[in-house]
């Protein structure tokens, strides 16, 4: 599997170095996005699989706010590359379901490590481009609703005690739900789709 990786940095030097390194490592196939406007359209075009991103970009949009974004239309997986170390930012970062954390100065073995802990979970799953319409338009009432539960982290038999229904039942409606949202069936893919997409709002 040839990885597609995005870079997204605005300090060039450090953007050329993170690609000579990836492309010495691993098979893969890389672009660089200089600012926020430049990733939008590159995942538009690109559909890459993974996202290097800076954290602090040199204009409005941080990179934790065009995660946010992204994500709403886009699969893929994220490393943020950060000088910022202190809990206020981690913990903002951490709400979007980062894969991991590189801190600035990287050097190639850093970034090796890095890369080399999220391609298992890549390759389980390598989805990437953008994601099927919202779930309220491809799902029915009750589907809806056990999703919601999922997100709540209730377990099978709990959302089968909520909804008056069979855990055999809420099986089926689980494998429905991931072929509609065209997920792998596979423990807490629901869940992970879940917390990555913010679904339901608010929660």
């Amino acid at each position: 599997m040839t990885l597609r990786i995005l870079i997204v940095e605005d300090e060039i030097i450090i953007a050329r170095f993170i690609e000579q390194q990836l492309k010495t490592n691993f098979s893969c196939t890389t672009q660089i996005a200089l600012s926020a406007k430049e990733a939008q359209v590159a995942m538009e075009n690109f559909q890459p699989h993974l996202l290097l991103c800076d954290i602090h970009l040199e204009e409005e949009l941080t990179g934790i706010t065009l995660v946010t974004e992204l994500r709403q239309q886009y699969y893929f997986e994220v490393i943020y590359i950060t000088s910022y170390q202190s809990r206020p930012i981690i913990e903002k970062a951490s709400a979007t379901n980062p894969a991991n954390y590189l801190i600035k100065p990287i050097d190639e073995a850093q970034l090796y490590a890095g890369i080399q802990l999220v391609l298992p979970k890549i390759q389980n799953q390598p989805q990437s481009g953008k994601k099927p319409e919202a779930p309220d338009a491809l799902l029915n009432e009750t589907e809806l609703r056990i999703l919601q539960l999922i997100r709540e982290q209730k377990t099978t038999k709990e959302i089968a005690a909520d909804l008056h229904l069979s855990p055999y039942t809420i099986k089926n409606h689980r494998h429905k739900i991931c072929r509609k949202l065209e997920l792998k069936d596979e423990n807490n893919a629901l869940l992970r789709w879940a917390l990555e997409n913010n679904y339901p709002a608010g929660n």
